[in-house]
């Protein structure tokens, strides 16, 4: 092999090291610019919640109806606003832990796990008014441990950070309540009962309580069988169990 060969071996030796190189910069730099993007949207969240005490949030299903061009009705109401009843039937029917936990119920987190299958299905009742209002403003909908993981620690910040009464306000008013892109207590009373949320009997509360787990198929404003058995019994709970809600009353 002559000299003249060698050197053009070498170059080409030298010009793949050098793109290997770069190559590897580049997917260095990718995997960098990643893991903090990644890491900003992770914590933004945390920076964010503080401001909530005086800003009314719109959750994630509102901006995603938003961005697919569909229809979102809601009108914001403070808690002072929303019937009593409304706020205890809620608490009976979704967390009725609500006021003494630290936002996540560990008992009912331990029972989900243990009655969960490959697919994993959710008990009713494992995710507490916090963890759901961290879901809503944050994350997405549907079943996921990862989902779930992320969850937890903003439902625990969200209490340290929140009073129980702000919490229970904002859940209200992002809270899906009917099948048309009604959000928030008041556009859901109006729907189902051509009403304001303030005017809600006992009973028509315990039905939008009801519905609350899937407002697409379960209706206050024609309830089903379903819908009026769970009413019923989340009427004798606000009567039985009336001191739940003691964290979120009027000082």
């Amino acid at each position: 092999m002559s000299r003249k060969s060698g050197g053009r071996f070498c170059e080409k030796d030298m010009l793949k090291q050098k793109e290997t190189a770069v190559r590897r910069r580049l997917a260095l730099s990718f995997a960098l610019s990643f893991c903090l993007a990644a890491a900003v949207l992770m914590l933004l969240p945390y920076v964010i919640v503080p401001f909530y005490r005086f800003i009314d949030p719109v959750s994630t299903p509102m901006l995603w109806r938003w961005a697919t061009g569909r229809r979102v009705e809601r009108i914001v109401v403070p808690l002072g606003r929303i019937s009593p009843e409304l706020r205890l039937a809620v608490i009976v029917a979704e967390d009725g832990s609500f006021c003494r936990n630290p936002g996540i119920d560990l008992g009912a987190i331990r029972a989900a796990l243990q009655q969960s299958d490959d697919h994993l299905r959710e008990s009713r009742g494992a995710s507490t008014i916090t963890q759901q209002t961290a879901k809503n403003l944050f994350l997405w909908q549907g079943r996921s441990y990862i989902r779930k993981a992320l969850e937890i620690p903003l439902a625990l910040w969200l209490n340290l950070v929140l009073p129980k009464r702000r919490i229970l306000e904002i859940y209200l008013n992002i809270a899906q309540w009917g099948p048309n892109g009604e959000f928030g207590a008041e556009a859901g009373a109006r729907f189902a009962f051509g009403k304001s949320a303030h005017d809600l009997s006992g009973h028509e509360a315990a039905e939008l309580a009801a519905i609350l787990p899937n407002p697409v198929e379960r209706s206050a404003r024609s309830p089903g069988f379903v819908v009026r058995r769970l009413a019923g019994l989340y009427s004798r709970r606000a009567v039985e169990f009336g001191g739940l809600d003691a964290c979120v009353r009027a000082p």
